[in-house]
């Protein structure tokens, strides 16, 4: 498609720009046209999203949102392939629910929790880019579906069961063949090509084209960026490698050649655009004395 607009990543845009309440209008853009119903966020309460792993920093993201009605959307991106995704889907879900109770709970209070999940690897087996999961009761004999009662309806406002249950989607980013045909496939097409044609127009791409524009970003966030972009491919490279040589000590040496790798990029990187040094220390999580070792290796500082 021609005329489009280069924006930052998605997971850069969760990190850095759409947990601020100004921008809350995009993640409800993608929402909306997801679970296709207006959402409105009133708060978006720290998560896991600020990973200590240097792998996870640019591997895997998470942003946990609180909608209007109450309820709790977890979306989770993830780059590396990971066999056991549909496991971690499953605790982030449990533990979202337990970490809003307390002493004392009401089993009638718990909280509906959506699970969208962003992959960009091929997770499972299917022909389809865009998956949903719901719990359902059948009858094991008759095959019915199990409803709620009458006194169910009127207490909890529901028509069904799997409407108090956990909901969970995937977005097989990869497998999306770039063809739009509606506005969940726009946004779909912005997720896989960090791009976004002129003529789209799902709720929240208008916005996301102001505040995600790589080019409106100074100097120092585009250094940022850059290093951020460059250190998940590292990331995704080191880590097909130790796979391909299928050994668990592969594996591990990879990984930290990984990690190294991105520190001494970042550090360098961020030292030449000005930033200080306490600042590095704090993006790349390492300490002070760290960032000056790494500078004085390199001849700088």
């Amino acid at each position: 498609m021609n005329n489009s607009r280069p924006l930052v990543s998605f997971d850069w845009a969760i990190k850095r720009l759409l947990r601020q309440k100004a921008n809350y209008d995009v993640l409800e853009g993608f929402l909306t046209v997801l679970l296709r119903r207006q959402i409105t966020i009133i708060n978006i309460p720290e998560s896991q999203g600020n990973k200590d792993d240097a792998t996870d920093k640019v591997n895997a993201v998470d942003i946990l949102c609180e909608s209007e009605d109450k309820e709790l959307i977890l979306i989770e991106l993830q780059y590396n392939s990971e066999s056991s995704y549909f496991h971690r889907m499953l605790f982030g879900v449990s533990k979202t629910i337990t970490d809003h109770m307390y002493e004392g709970f009401e089993y009638e209070k718990v909280r509906k929790v959506y699970s969208i999940n962003i992959v960009y690897f091929d997770l499972g087996q299917g022909s389809d880019y865009v998956y949903h999961g719901t719990t359902e009761f059948r009858g094991i004999h008759t095959h019915d579906v199990l409803r709620v009662n009458a006194r169910q309806r009127e207490v909890f406002d529901v028509t069904a069961p799997y409407e108090l249950f956990p909901e969970y989607y995937i977005i097989k980013v990869n497998s999306f063949d770039d063809v739009a045909k509606d506005t969940l496939d726009e946004w779909i097409y912005y997720l896989k090509n960090n791009r976004l044609p002129d003529h789209f127009t799902a709720p929240g791409l208008e916005k996301a084209e102001k505040v995600l524009n790589y080019y409106n970003m100074n100097a120092e966030a585009k250094a940022l960026y850059d290093a951020h972009i460059k250190a998940r491919r590292i990331s995704h490279d080191v880590l097909e490698t130790a796979r391909m040589e299928g050994v668990e000590e592969g594996i591990e040496k990879g990984i930290e050649k990984g990690r190294e790798e991105e520190r001494l990029y970042l550090v360098v990187n961020a030292y030449k655009q000005g930033i200080a040094i306490p600042v590095i220390a704090l993006i790349a999580a390492i300490s002070e004395e760290e960032v000056a070792r790494i500078l004085g290796e390199q001849g700088l500082g």
